[in-house]
Order: C-alpha cells, then structure tokens, then sequence
C-alpha cells in the first residue's frame, strides 16, 4: 500500500493476515460494485441493510447503517425497514438489528 494512499476500513481492520480479502473488499466490493451506476448509493445502502437484516449478519450491520446514513438514508427510514422486515425476515432477526441501530444512533447523537 503506498503513503498517499488513504488507509481503508477493510485494512484497518484485517491488515496483513488477510491481503486478498482486504483487495476484494477495497477494488471489488467498495471500488466495482458500490460504484456501479444502476442503483444510487441510498438504494444500494437500503439493499445492502435489508440483507444484512435478513440474513442476520449483525456484525457488519453498524458499519452498514452508518453508511446508509451517509447515503442519504434517515434513522426513521432505517426503522421502518427494520420493523417492516421483522414480519418477513422473522422478529429475532429484527429485534437483533433494532437494537443495533439504537446503539449506534444514540451513540452519534
């Protein structure tokens, strides 16, 4: 990686022990499919949050609602997805990300 070059989250957070995760994540991931020109950022953030809800992959669920947020995406909207998956994705799954995104927003304010 050269000096000039911002550090990524995927680096910051997997450095070395991984390199081609962290080169997938950062030119694939993020530098390919993020940057399509199909779906706008929100609704790749609306999508991105719905699966990761759905699926129950609450350990990229922060980093995800605070880049909807980023998006354009409001806490209210981020809710209402949340409370409208739990009667099709199941309430376990929902109760699990409501209160993810109620740390993560109360700790922004």
């Amino acid at each position: 990686m050269t000096n000039d070059k911002e550090i990524s989250a995927a680096q910051k957070m997997i450095g070395d022990f991984a390199p081609k995760l962290v080169e997938y994540t950062d030119n694939v991931l993020f530098g390919d499919v993020w940057e399509g020109k199909e779906l706008s950022p929100r609704d790749r953030s609306l999508i991105t949050v719905a699966a990761l809800v759905t699926g129950e992959h609450s350990g990229q669920l922060k980093y995800h609602l605070s880049r909807a947020k980023d998006n354009g995406l409001t806490e209210a909207e981020l809710v209402g997805v949340i409370t409208h998956l739990a009667f099709y994705a199941g309430w376990p799954r929902a109760m699990t990300a409501i209160m993810i995104a109620k740390e993560m927003f109360e700790s922004k304010q």
